[in-house]
C-alpha cells in the first residue's frame, strides 16, 4: 500500500506537451541531476519487439465484464524498467518494508511511451509507502513534459492486490489521466508476483470520488456490478523503449 501525493501542481505544460522524443534501441542512460540517473545499457533488436503483458485466465472475467478500457490509448513499458525497480527495492524488500516509484511518459501517435521511473525519497513500512520532497519529483517531470501516467510499489510480504490506500492513490491519478495504471509487485505472492491495475470507470471511480474516509477501510461495491478496480489491457512490453531511472533516495 503507498501513498504518493497527486500532480495537481504540476504545470499545464507538463500535462499538455507532447513531447518530441524519438524511441531509441536499447536503454541508454546518461548521468543528470538533481541525483544520479542509473544507467542501463543492452542491446536490443533492429525492430522494437511489442507483446502485450498477460492476464491470468482468473482475472479475465472481470475485466470482460467491463468495457470502459477498451477505448482507452494503449501504453507501452519496458519489462526491464520494472525488472531494474523490483531490484532496486531489494534492500527495503529483504527488511519488509514497501518501495514506491512514479511512472512518466510522453505520448506520440496516440500511444503513451513510458520512459521516466522516478524513486522518491520516501517513508516506509511493511504495509505503506509515504513519498517526501516531491517538488524533486515536479521537477524531474516538469523539465521533460512528462504526463504522470502511472505509479509503481512493492507488496514485500503481502499478496498482489490494490488496497483501499492504494485505491485513492490511484483515484488521483486515473482523474487527471485515464490511462493511468498501478504496478504491484508481490515477490512472495506464490499465484500472482505483480499486477498491473486501474480503476473501473464509471463504476470504481465513482466510489472513490464519493469515499472521504482515510487508512485502510472497506469499500462498496459499484453499483453497476463492476469491480472497483481491474487488470489493465492496454498495457504493452516494449523491448526497444529507452528508460531512465532517477534514484532520489
Amino acid at each position: 500500500m503507498s501513498s504518493l501525493s497527486p500532480y495537481e501542481n504540476l504545470s499545464p505544460m507538463s500535462l499538455q506537451t507532447i513531447s518530441k522524443w524519438r524511441r531509441l534501441s536499447g536503454h541508454a542512460v546518461t548521468q543528470s541531476s538533481p541525483s544520479p540517473v542509473l544507467s542501463f545499457t543492452e542491446n536490443a533488436p533492429q525492430g522494437a519487439h511489442v507483446t502485450h503483458i498477460s492476464v491470468s485466465d482468473s482475472d479475465k472475467r472481470s475485466y470482460d465484464d467491463s468495457s470502459a478500457s477498451r477505448v482507452l490509448q494503449d501504453v507501452h513499458i519496458s519489462a526491464q524498467l520494472i525488472e531494474n525497480f523490483l531490484e532496486l527495492a531489494k534492500n527495503n524488500t529483504d527488511k519488509d518494508l514497501e518501495t514506491c516509484g512514479v511512472l512518466g511518459a510522453f505520448l506520440e501517435n496516440g500511444t503513451f511511451y513510458v520512459t521516466t521511473l522516478i524513486i522518491p525519497k520516501q517513508d516506509s513500512t511493511s504495509s505503506s509507502c509515504q513519498a517526501i520532497k516531491e517538488e524533486e519529483v515536479f521537477a524531474i517531470q516538469n523539465e521533460r513534459s512528462l504526463y504522470p501516467v502511472g505509479w509503481i510499489h512493492t507488496h514485500p510480504s503481502q499478496s498482489c492486490f490494490m488496497s483501499s490506500v492504494d485505491l485513492h492513490t490511484h483515484y488521483s491519478y486515473q482523474v487527471m489521466v485515464p490511462e493511468a495504471f498501478a504496478i504491484v509487485l508481490a515477490p512472495t505472492d506464490s499465484s500472482r508476483s505483480y499486477g498491473i491495475f486501474r480503476l473501473t470507470d464509471p463504476g470504481g471511480m465513482s466510489i472513490l470520488k464519493e469515499c472521504q474516509e482515510e487508512g485502510f477501510h472497506p469499500h462498496k461495491e459499484p453499483a453497476d456490478g463492476s469491480p472497483i478496480y481491474e487488470h489493465c489491457t492496454n498495457v504493452y512490453k516494449n523491448s526497444n523503449l529507452r528508460f531512465e531511472i532517477f534514484d532520489l533516495r
